[in-house]
C-alpha cells in the first residue's frame, strides 16, 4: 500500500533552486537525504524533492495543494517568479509558476 508521495523537480543548480524553493515554502529544506537532493516535508504523507540532475532539468511538473493562494502569490513574487496571480482553473483557483530551470509548479486551492 502506498503511504507517502514525494513530488520531484530536477534542476541544474541546487543552490539556486534551494533559495527559490525556500522562499516559496517559507523555510529551509527539512532533509538532505543524499548529495544532490533536498526535500521539504509537506504534511504527514507528502513532500517535495529537488534533485540536481542537469541533463533532465526543467522537465518536471508538480501540483501542490495550498490553503492560501494569495499568500503563495506573494511568496512567488518574492522568489522572483513571474506570474499573473491566482486564476480560475479546473473548478478551483490555480497559481501556475515556473522555477528558474523551467519546471512547472502549480499551486491549487479555493
Amino acid at each position: 500500500m502506498i503511504h507517502r508521495v514525494l513530488a520531484q523537480c530536477t534542476v541544474t543548480d541546487l543552490d539556486r533552486a534551494e533559495r527559490w524553493y525556500s522562499i516559496l515554502f517559507e523555510r529551509e529544506p527539512d532533509s538532505r537525504p543524499m548529495p544532490g537532493l533536498i526535500e521539504w516535508h509537506l504534511g504527514d504523507s507528502a513532500g517535495m524533492q529537488v534533485w540536481s540532475e542537469p541533463d533532465r532539468a526543467g522537465r518536471s511538473s508538480v501540483v501542490l495543494g495550498e490553503t492560501d493562494l494569495d499568500a503563495a502569490a506573494v511568496r512567488a513574487t518574492a522568489a522572483g517568479a513571474d506570474h499573473d496571480g491566482p486564476q480560475p482553473g479546473g473548478g478551483a483557483r490555480i497559481l501556475p509558476l515556473t522555477d528558474p530551470d523551467g519546471n512547472r509548479v502549480v499551486f491549487i486551492g479555493s
